[in-house]
């Protein structure tokens, strides 16, 4: 009894572990976002283990009874439609409820979309945010300026419909100045990344219109000055005296 957390490609399929490709032929089941999107990479490394719908709209009322499945002995094997489960994607429920209950849970390692794009953007990547996708609505503009006073390199899921807007509201919060990148199509045939200023990836994406999958990287605030900083403690001396 275990599940498996396994993911798939982004782009490229070749981005499939070896691995991977055999955990998927070994198990019973196999759990996925959407099974017709899944079915082309199950052609592809000639994979047929049965397949099972697994996602957002019947994850609340499934993942007891596949837990349960699962402790009585079923091994099963969890996939999304790219990338890994449970990051941004349907699959922490089921996770949560197999923990709950005592069965193993193993994540192999593998695809995901906002490594790369974190690493090739050339912003700072020893400390970074991981936001996924921001509010559409209720709660936006305040994680926003709750954003604007963070230190990390932050990474944003959006949808190149969005991008522009999101774009003038991060130039608006963070100031026009910000450095930030955009990866499209991470590991796709026409990937490729733009580098710039907030103000400048707004002008950019206005005249050429974004498409594709959109990971958005935005510089941390910079720290101080290390000459604001003593100016700001010697306020402080001055003021006890």
């Amino acid at each position: 009894m275990k599940l498996y957390v396994v993911p798939t490609p982004v782009g490229n399929l070749e981005d499939m572990t070896f691995r991977a490709v055999r955990v998927l032929k070994e198990v019973d089941l196999i759990l996925a976002e959407d099974t017709r999107t899944s079915s082309v990479l199950m052609q592809h490394y000639d994979i047929h283990t049965p397949m099972q719908s697994h996602h957002k709209w019947n994850e609340h009322q499934t993942c007891e009874s596949m837990a349960e499945k699962i402790a009585s002995g079923t091994t099963v094997a969890l996939v999304s439609d790219a990338g890994t489960p449970c990051i941004s994607d349907p699959g922490f429920m089921l996770v949560r409820e197999c923990v709950r209950r005592g069965v193993e849970v193993e994540c192999l390692p593998g695809a995901t979309a906002f490594v790369p794009a974190l690493v090739q953007s050339g912003l700072p990547n020893e400390k970074f945010c991981f936001e996924g996708f921001l509010p559409q609505k209720k709660g936006r503009e305040t994680r926003l300026k709750e954003l604007a006073e963070e230190p990390r390199t932050m990474i944003i899921y959006e949808s190149p419909y969005r991008l522009v807007k999101t774009l003038e509201q991060l130039a608006q919060f963070f100031g026009p100045d910000r450095p930030a990148a955009v990866a499209r199509e991470v590991s796709k045939r026409f990937a490729e990344t733009q580098h710039g200023t907030l103000q400048e990836l707004v002008a950019h994406f206005t005249e050429v219109e974004p498409k594709g999958e959109i990971v958005l990287l935005v510089g941390g605030k910079p720290e101080p000055p290390k000459a604001e900083k003593r100016n700001k403690y010697k306020d402080v001396e001055e003021s006890d005296e």
